[in-house]
């Protein structure tokens, strides 16, 4: 369960020949249909009942069917003037193989292999280990002398990629442990916040069980992803309470009161990062089946990682702080005496230092408040200006070691001929990549022989002279894309009559591309019974395509011409010998394509397994148009006729391949993007239509489909996603503050985090994608959680009799540990991810530089930017309550 196994590639596909010799049979006045008739009447499998005898019901076995292939010719055809002619006296018998569409080489050797896929619902690690538990039973029935060799695994990249964001996952780990400890300066309390990551994750993984999902790359970048999230919760509660123990409060109270301080303002925060994934929603096609289950598991985590900050940590703080609790009622009098404590005690000086430095700087800011307002908000604006630079992807390419060769051949090319341009195309790949560097080198030349292959494919098999070359590499190898950039230049030179485009090799991509070859395809549609000037159409925009920068292996999918052979039949002289057209076409399709595409019959051998029997002119005879012509065509009960003496044979020109989109003929275009960005090849991809389109002709319309066109929804679904999620977390804050401008002045972190998100992507020169707008979305929730930490102990300031300005100041001055250990939380959790350096690392990278450079800026701005503005909209004092209402 959970695969889909298609028709071998390559190989010979077992008949029973029946090769005709066409003088033979016009000789004796037969036609290969005569052949074909009698063997459908004399080779027959069909149950013939019972007899009972005296005592005894004997079933009836019949000699229906010959036991041995030489009793097939024995077969009698017709009786002619007197004489039986048998198969033997027209056709040759033998154990064969239909000729060959298909062929397919291993380093270089002819051979057949056979391609195991999964089913959408299955997980690949689970489908390879079944069928690797399988193969070694399989193996041992097969004859000894058959080599068997496992090729491509998709599963040892994804355990790779799996292996990889889980090492991100434990450095992140790692990194905040160490950097709680120094901030709290109590192993206990790095402890007690630490338990809280496994066990939010592990609540994570049994839901997201329940839902239905499957650990992959995409929910454990989730959960890497929140593990910098899930310590806040633990750590804002934690640095309270030892804000309370320092006020020599006991333990309990301490407890108490630090964890309904920050009950409601944690609560408001958790909810905003889980809000921020709304957009998700908005996003359509793969892209939002891939990042569903990676906000889920985020989701999940963080509400029961708020869970546990209300039960779990206060209890584990119950009883492990004590000696913190008796360390603060102290006043700190006492030494250090352990090398750690020292380094903590001088870092908690240094903070100290820091903290008295940062309120100077922020005292100053909030006296000339409205030059530096004007200043943020020209810094903020400026740095927008940068997203355009950095460009536009759907999801980063990512280097799974994998390179997928097509080959176009002139097109009508005998698949003999192809096979041997191979060998030489093959020795030109072996020049350009190291043969050390080679895992396998797999050659897919012609047609498959079903074509259930073709519906699981691309399509771009489509004649004789098509091929594909695979190539996986080493773990050692060199960038990928070095390798295909070698290759595009080297073979085009080397090979000019043939036509090579590379095609997405990996499973992210293919679903990405949507079962496209490319991941821009201009989709040229004409109107009904102009196909000329749709083709015409095709090769102008084809044309444009080409000349764009960054855009290779432009190319048309469709090949609208090769070499044909045109019969032209004279209706009247067939019908004064007795043939019509349909007669005549039998005759030739059995002649050259083989009785078993118009009427299969079947063989029996000893062991009950049924070949196909195929009636046929060998093709090694045919091999000009005058032997075309000495074909035999009768209707059975006629004398024969050679073609020849009814028909006209000619030289023509027809298409490969023919297209068609809601019934018209479509043309398209497709191409791949080298050195720069999808988003700005496919604008003037779009700009190049654009110009052509005055000149259409009527009826054609153009559309620009595959990642081109995911993107693009994708983008606008995640905007306005984003708009909606910043809208419900601002309601949500209103309803929290019974206020309308304090959520407005927490959003004000959110320029902040923008203007960091276009600074890193352009000094990274990473391009804004899927991944990286997921990481802004993340950077909007935390910035926000932190900003709502700032304004609720503003708000507490004021009602306790600040004014605007110093309740600000002591927020900052107060709020100021938090916040950094927060972002410091997050920053150091995204540090590995936003290396990419495990496999498939590359498609997260994004994700967590978008979330280290938006919260860096977001940070500073919370810090300074949210303290002033709040000072400029909460200049009115708070109103006065009511003292009836009071006493009430």
């Amino acid at each position: 369960p959970g695969i889909q196994i298609p028709y071998p590639y390559g190989g010979k596909q077992r008949l029973i020949m029946i090769d005709i010799d066409p003088q033979r049979l016009f000789a004796w006045g037969l036609s290969p249909r005569d052949v074909n008739n009698a063997l459908g009447q004399q080779n027959v499998i069909v149950p013939t009942g019972t007899a009972k005898i005296g005592a005894n019901e004997y079933p009836i076995v019949l000699n229906a069917s010959p036991d041995l292939l030489a009793q097939i010719e024995t077969i009698p055809i017709k009786t002619v003037n007197g004489t039986t002619v048998y198969v033997r006296d027209v056709a040759h018998v033998r154990d064969g193989n239909s000729p060959q569409t298909n062929i397919v080489h291993v380093e270089g050797q002819r051979s057949v292999l056979m391609s195991i896929l999964k089913q959408g619902s299955a997980s690949t690690l689970d489908v390879v280990r079944r069928v690797r538990e399988v193969l070694p039973a399989t193996l041992a029935r097969l004859p000894k002398d058959l080599k068997v060799a496992l090729l491509f695994d998709q599963s040892i990249f994804v355990r790779a990629s799996i292996q990889g964001v889980v090492k991100e996952a434990l450095i992140a780990a790692g990194l905040t442990a160490l950097m709680l400890l120094i901030f709290l300066g109590s192993w206990r309390s790095t402890v007690i916040v630490l338990v809280s990551i496994p066990l939010s994750i592990l609540v994570s993984i049994i839901v997201l069980s329940w839902l239905g999902e499957t650990l992959n790359v995409m929910t454990l970048g989730g959960m890497a992803l929140a593990v910098g999230i899930l310590v806040d919760d633990a750590t804002v509660e934690i640095e309270n309470v030892h804000r309370n123990m320092a006020q020599k409060k006991p333990i309990l109270r301490a407890i108490l009161d630090g964890a309904s301080e920050i009950a409601t303002p944690a609560f408001v925060s958790t909810l905003c990062i889980c809000i921020v994934f709304v957009p998700v929603v908005f996003i359509s096609g793969s892209a939002k089946s891939l990042f569903v289950p990676l906000a889920m598991s985020v989701v999940f985590a963080m509400l029961t990682s708020y869970f546990l900050s209300r039960t779990l940590v206060p209890t584990m703080m119950h009883y492990l702080l004590e000696s913190d609790a008796a360390r603060h009622a102290e006043g700190h009098d006492a030494a250090p005496r352990s090398l750690p404590a020292r380094f903590i005690q001088r870092f908690e000086r240094g903070f100290e230092r820091l903290r008295g430095r940062y309120g100077a700087l922020l005292a100053s800011t909030l006296e000339h408040r409205r030059n530096f307002v004007i200043g943020f908000a020209f810094f903020a604006a400026a740095s927008l200006l940068l997203l355009p630079l950095v460009g536009k992807d759907f999801f980063p390419t990512v280097d799974a070691g994998l390179i997928k060769l097509h080959v176009r051949g002139v097109p009508g090319t005998r698949i003999e001929e192809t096979e041997r341009k191979f060998v030489q195309i093959e020795d030109a790949v072996r020049q350009v990549i190291p043969p050390d560097e080679i895992e396998n080198l797999l050659d897919n030349i012609g047609i498959p022989y079903s074509g259930l292959n073709l519906s699981l494919s691309e399509g771009a098999l489509i004649s004789a002279a098509d091929g594909e070359i695979f190539i996986a590499l080493k773990h050692d190898h060199r960038p990928t894309a070095d390798y295909v950039r070698e290759l595009r230049v080297q073979l085009a030179e080397k090979f000019p009559e043939q036509t090579f485009f590379f095609l997405a090799p990996d499973i992210s991509t293919q679903v990405l591309n949507f079962g496209l070859p490319a991941p821009i395809d201009v989709q040229v549609v004409g109107a009904v019974g102009n196909e000329q000037a749709t083709y015409d159409v095709a090769k102008e925009i084809a044309k444009g395509v080409l000349a764009i920068p960054g855009a290779v292996d432009v190319h048309l999918a469709q090949v609208p011409s090769q070499p044909a052979l045109r019969i032209d039949v004279n209706r009247t002289m067939a019908g004064e010998v007795g043939l019509t057209e349909r007669d005549i076409a039998n005759d030739l399709l059995v002649s050259l394509a083989s009785s078993s595409v118009v009427a299969p019959t079947y063989w029996l051998d000893k062991r009950g397994v049924q070949y196909l029997v195929a009636v046929q002119a060998p093709q090694i005879n045919i091999d000009s148009i005058d032997a075309m012509k000495t074909l035999p065509l009768s209707n059975g009960t006629n004398r024969p006729q050679l073609l020849s003496n009814l028909a006209s044979v000619s030289r023509t020109e027809g298409p490969v391949n023919i297209t068609h989109y809601n019934i018209k003929r479509t043309y398209d275009v497709q191409a791949n993007v080298e050195g720069t960005d999808l988003g700005s090849v496919a604008d003037k991809v779009e700009q190049v239509v654009s110009k052509l389109r005055p000149s259409f002709p009527r009826g054609t319309t153009v559309t620009i489909k595959g990642q081109a066109e995911s993107m693009q929804s994708s983008f606008r679904g995640l905007a306005f996603g984003l708009i909606f999620a910043i809208l419900l977390v601002y309601l949500l804050m209103v309803v929290n503050f019974q206020s309308w401008l304090d959520p407005l002045v927490i959003l004000m972190a959110l320029p902040g985090a923008l203007a960091g998100i276009a600074w890193i992507l352009f000094l990274s020169h990473t391009t804004l994608s899927v991944p990286a707008l997921m990481g802004s979305i993340m950077c909007v929730g935390v910035a926000t959680a932190n900003s709502i930490l700032v304004v609720t102990f503003a708000n507490d300031m004021r009602a306790h009799g600040f004014d605007a300005t110093k309740a600000a100041l002591a927020a900052g001055m107060t709020r100021l540990r938090p916040v950094i250990m927060t972002a410091l939380a997050m920053i150091l959790g995204m540090l590995p991810m936003s290396l990419g350096l495990g496999e498939g690392g590359e498609q997260n990278a994004p994700l967590g530089r978008a979330v280290i450079g938006g919260l860096s800026l977001a940070t500073l701005t919370t810090v300074f930017f949210v303290p002033v503005m709040y000072s400029i909209l909460r200049r009115k004092p708070p109103k006065a309550v009511d003292p009836t209402l009071e006493a009430a």
